[in-house]
């Protein structure tokens, strides 16, 4: 054996992985699935009949969690397809800057800064009314395949 030390660079994330596999035939509506590499909610799920070539195959209709566009796949019910981690966290708004980004309290008591105000004009209204207000407001934010976005607000009351 050498006594030399071995250095190893990595530039690999550490950490899950981003998706995880699930047979198709068990994806449900309701559930997610990975579409043309965008995580989506499933809306619709058709299954057809065993063909000549034996597989039945599933036909999937989903709403992409970040943009809202529908997306369609089909895939034989007896392959995996990519189901991704999605997580929902909520946050107290503490601030709303000029460029659009929101200031966040973390449950740490530390500030996350790096999430843009929604895209959704509905749920951007209610924000912006409910700060200028001086509400209480949190955020839900949804997170998945590197993404954030937020996707929800909850009315605590006045300050």
């Amino acid at each position: 054996m050498s006594d030399e030390e071995h250095h190893f660079e990595s530039k690999a994330d550490a950490g899950a992985s981003k998706t995880f596999p699930q047979q198709a035939g068990t994806i449900r509506k309701n559930g997610y699935i990975v579409i043309k590499n965008r995580p989506c909610k499933v809306v619709e799920v058709s299954t057809s009949k065993t063909g000549k070539h034996g597989h039945a195959k599933c036909h999937f209709v989903a709403i992409d969690i970040f943009t809202g566009k529908k997306l369609e796949d089909i895939v034989p019910s007896s392959h995996n397809c990519d189901v991704p981690h999605v997580n929902r966290t909520d946050y107290q708004l503490i601030d709303i800057s000029e460029d659009g980004f929101v200031s966040l309290l973390t449950e740490t008591g530390g500030t996350k800064d790096d999430l843009r105000l929604p895209t959704d004009d509905t749920l951007l209204t209610q924000i912006k009314e409910g700060f200028a207000e001086g509400k209480d407001l949190i955020v839900s934010v949804m997170s998945s395949m590197g993404e954030e976005q937020i996707c929800g607000l909850k009315d605590v009351g006045p300050k």
